[in-house]
């Protein structure tokens, strides 16, 4: 899925811009993997250290971990493929960020970015979402124990996070230069497309694979995906046609995003019907708030917020208007199944808790980084290019057609054929 994400980002940005896209997403692979060996899996799945807030230092080096298999069926699984499961989570959270700092951002700097806000901010909200009593430690996290909302594969710790860091960092970075009159124009829409194609193909091991076997968990949350995200397409395009006039590649993309984000918290709690209806939902409002960046003048630029922030908190929320027993005893009846308020406000609290929490912690640790070592490329970097000014390297190389070659040269090729007065217009 992170390569995917890749791809998926790497077509929206300019062509000077995509290898650094490209590589601010495959460095989380290498920052956050060490980082969950030596102590991520332990503060997220450790026993309680402090209130249900943050795990302890039990399975440090992935050592020390229990001998039975994680889960209460018969598809049981051993506990360091738990773990390796769920870096996979970890992983993908902060390449998600990524898509609201794209073209502006020092590399170094924004390897530090995430190496300490998975420490501080990933891995404890793991802890409260995913960690269970009694599932890899004694005592877990607050929001999964004491709180008992709904999050199957992530809407609250994996896309309400980022959404909220998205938001939190591009306010501190600022906007690119001359935009929004120069929003930039996605340099390939094929690459969004492959990209958007991996994320779905991808996602089904997101969600289906939280159900830790081939088990009937598994088959509601692989048909709901599918749904939802079907939905979430035509929902989108719906509203593309309404508003523009035309249904887009890119908002085709975009709306099968934005769809698998608001299933992943309800994708095992909802029934077939409930998920087309998270999906078609998700995609029409993640489509409408896209011009919220323009209206209040903060430069998201591949919409994180509107699709990661806006999409995670449909997908929670409406668990408790959709959810429903009937497939699932492990949820709870939502409001349009007779489950009254009681699982929605549930809900509420548990999407604003992480919203806030990200927000504020990441705004935090963006300013320390900004004001020591510096967090955002020159303006002259910018112009030229970040590929170039970052990484020493460009992702299309057309000398073969600049350079010499005699009268062979593929471009002295072309321009023989053309007229000499074609040059002089304009």
């Amino acid at each position: 899925m992170t390569p995917g994400l890749a791809f998926f980002y790497g077509g929206m940005v300019r062509s000077k811009s995509v290898l650094n896209m490209l590589m601010m997403n495959f460095m989380c692979l290498a920052i956050v993997g060490v980082l969950w060996c030596l102590y991520g899996f332990s503060l997220a799945f450790g026993n309680d250290a402090f209130g249900g807030l943050i795990g302890n230092f039990q399975f440090v080096g992935l050592g020390g971990l229990p001998t039975d298999p994680v889960g209460t069926d018969p598809d049981k699984i051993p506990i360091l493929a738990f773990a390796m499961f769920q870096l996979m989570f970890a992983i993908i959270t902060p390449a998600l960020i990524s898509g609201a700092v794209p073209e502006r951002v020092k590399f170094w700097s924004w390897g530090l970015f995430v190496a300490v806000w998975v420490t501080i901010v990933y891995f404890p909200v793991a802890h409260w979402v995913f960690a269970f009593d009694g599932y890899t430690a004694e005592t877990g996290g607050w929001i999964a124990n004491q709180l008992k909302a709904l999050d199957f594969a992530g809407g609250t710790a994996v896309h309400i996070n980022a959404g909220a860091a998205g938001l939190a960092l591009c306010l501190v970075l600022g906007k690119r230069r001359n935009w929004p009159r120069d929003p930039g124009r996605p340099h390939s829409l094929p690459f969004v497309l492959l990209g958007a194609s991996l994320l779905w193909f991808g996602w089904y091991g997101f969600n289906a694979g939280s159900a830790l076997g081939a088990n009937a968990n598994a088959a509601i949350a692989f048909t709901t995906t599918t749904l939802a995200t079907a939905a979430a397409v035509i929902g989108w395009l719906v509203v593309e046609q309404f508003r523009d006039g035309k249904p887009t590649t890119l908002g085709a993309a975009s709306g099968a995003v934005a769809g698998l984000v608001a299933i992943t918290p309800a994708c095992a709690f909802v029934n077939p019907v409930g998920g087309l209806a998270v999906g078609f939902i998700a995609g029409a409002i993640c489509a409408l708030c896209v011009s919220i960046k323009f209206r209040f003048g903060f430069d998201d630029s591949l919409d994180v917020v509107a699709v990661h922030l806006v999409g995670g908190l449909i997908g929670t929320v409406l668990i408790g208007f959709f959810g429903t027993t009937s497939l699932n005893s492990a949820g709870a009846d939502g409001l349009f199944y007779g489950g009254g308020f009681g699982q929605l406000g549930i809900q509420v609290v548990a999407a604003l808790a992480v919203l806030a929490y990200s927000f504020v912690v990441t705004t935090i640790i963006a300013l320390l980084i900004k004001y020591t070592i510096g967090f955002r490329i020159t303006a002259e970097d910018e112009s030229s290019g970040i590929d170039e000014s970052e990484h020493a390297e460009s992702s299309y190389d057309y000398s073969g057609l600049r350079s010499g070659g005699g009268s062979g040269s593929i471009l002295e090729a072309a321009t023989s054929k053309v007229p000499a007065s074609a040059g002089q217009e304009g």
